[in-house]
């Protein structure tokens, strides 16, 4: 009998001589030679499909199922699974891009429409939220990543901001299982304020302008932004999506210090993989450019709308990634206090822009 040749690939069997595309450190051009990509990117991309088909019919929380279906598809991911490396894929590169595409809907023009002053308060209540989180985290034993990543995401945009902060934290031995319970946990809450809050503001008898500001100041994501305020009225709707997109254009800035935070503490030696990041992610730059290129007027309208549907299907499919890669048991083992840290930075930001609003009022 002849001796195997070393130098074919067993299709079901990668030869233990050569880098083996399904480990998650294998790298993207290892995963592209074998040609093994496709069928994660396939999953990821059918899962972000039946997610909007259930938020579109059914009125769910598109990220919110995108993550609950990848839940239940971990399987896929298991050793020697073909769908692997495209998820990896997914929840790094694809992630990427849908970050770097939000700050095409970002411009100067933003901030100047509803005055500096509340520019001013999204940024001290980002600050407060994040002093507050680190502060609870402290207090209920829980970890610095943690902190930053529920905080984070509480103040700036939810989901996203939390695939972005991940994206340039240190890994932790629990670093999927905090993502994934942050993302379930900043979507519902989301979900729960797009319901309550614009009742809190009529109870209050908060006019229409500080009504718009406290729903896109607080409500985590920007459909249920978008739900929350044209259900009360038209100008609240309008002010409300304003004021979120002026959280979202946070999110470059605060990675960014974040990243050279990191490298300053020298804690990227945590990293998975030994390699210390870039100096400023590339996505990060990118979410820059587009910005200022959109501020200078030179975006025409269709291309911003282009930019955001595929920044939001990117994002839908890195979520999708996220909950693949997964086990559900961890999401069960997550302990109550970083519930009830979670819970108690949704109620300080709530607070913080309340407060914030009636000044301005």
């Amino acid at each position: 009998m002849r001796p195997p040749d070393p130098k074919r690939a067993d299709p079901i069997r990668p030869d233990a001589t050569r880098p083996d595309a399904t480990r998650p450190d294998a790298t993207w051009a290892d995963a592209t030679r074998a040609g093994r990509l496709w069928p994660g990117l396939l999953v990821c991309g059918l899962v972000a499909l039946a997610a909007q088909f259930l938020s579109e019919h059914y009125g769910a929380p598109a990220m919110l199922m995108a993550l609950l279906l990848g839940l239940a598809l971990h399987f896929l991911v298991e050793e020697g699974a073909r769908a692997r490396p495209g998820v990896e894929f997914s929840a790094r590169v694809v992630l990427r891009v849908g970050v770097a595409l939000l700050g095409a809907r970002i411009s100067v023009a933003v901030f100047a429409e509803l005055g500096w002053g509340v520019l001013a308060l999204m940024v001290l209540a980002l600050a407060a939220t994040l002093a507050a989180g680190y502060l609870g985290a402290r207090a209920l034993g829980r970890g610095w990543r943690l902190a930053i990543l529920t905080s984070g995401s509480v103040a700036i945009c939810g989901a996203s901001a939390a695939m972005a902060i991940a994206a340039v934290l240190p890994r932790g031995p629990s670093s999927e299982r905090d993502l994934s319970f942050t993302v379930f946990g900043v979507t519902l809450l989301s979900t729960l304020a797009m319901v309550v809050y614009p009742i809190l503001a009529g109870l209050l008898g908060m006019d229409a302008r500080s009504t718009g500001i406290f729903l896109g100041g607080t409500i985590h994501d920007v459909a249920q932004v978008v739900g929350a305020g044209f259900s009360v009225s038209e100008p609240v709707g309008e002010t409300a999506t304003t004021v979120k997109l002026i959280r979202v254009s946070l999110l470059a800035p605060f990675v960014l210090g974040l990243t050279l935070a990191l490298r300053a503490l020298e804690l990227e030696r945590d990293r998975a993989g030994g390699r210390a990041p870039p100096l400023v992610p590339g996505f990060v730059l990118a979410f820059l450019a587009l910005a200022v290129v959109n501020s200078l007027g030179l975006l025409p309208g269709i291309v911003q709308e282009a930019a955001w549907a595929v920044s939001r299907w990117a994002m839908l499919a890195a979520i999708a990634a996220v909950g693949i890669r997964t086990e559900l048991r961890r999401i069960v083992e997550i302990p109550p206090q970083s519930i009830a840290l979670l819970v108690g930075e949704t109620l300080f930001l709530a607070a913080a822009v309340l407060a914030g609003a009636a000044l301005l009022a």
